[in-house]
């Protein structure tokens, strides 16, 4: 069963560029990630601060080695200084 999620990021003020940065870089190896079947960063056009990334799995095993990748490693131990918030939602496509 695939999984779908986004995760919305709010930049601390004049951080914005940074998270672009950060998140941004994840895009290319996670799309590259055996089991990923679509990963996307959007920033919103009317509240810059906020980022959203959008992601599919084929199923879990594929999101578990998403997540020991190096890529998302460096990513967890970097974006915190960056972001006042973040928080995540699971996703079912309506049929």
């Amino acid at each position: 069963m695939t999984i779908t999620k986004s995760v919305t990021f709010i930049a601390k003020d004049g951080c914005e560029s940074k998270m672009k940065e950060l998140l941004s870089a994840m895009v290319i190896p996670s799309k590259a990630e055996e089991g990923c079947i679509f990963y996307e960063i959007f920033q919103y056009e009317n509240e810059p601060k906020r980022f959203m990334a959008v992601e599919t799995w084929e199923n879990e095993k594929a999101l578990d080695g998403h997540k020991t990748s190096a890529h998302y490693k460096i990513y967890k131990t970097s974006y915190e200084p960056f972001c006042t918030d973040k928080y995540s939602d699971e996703l079912e496509v309506l049929k």
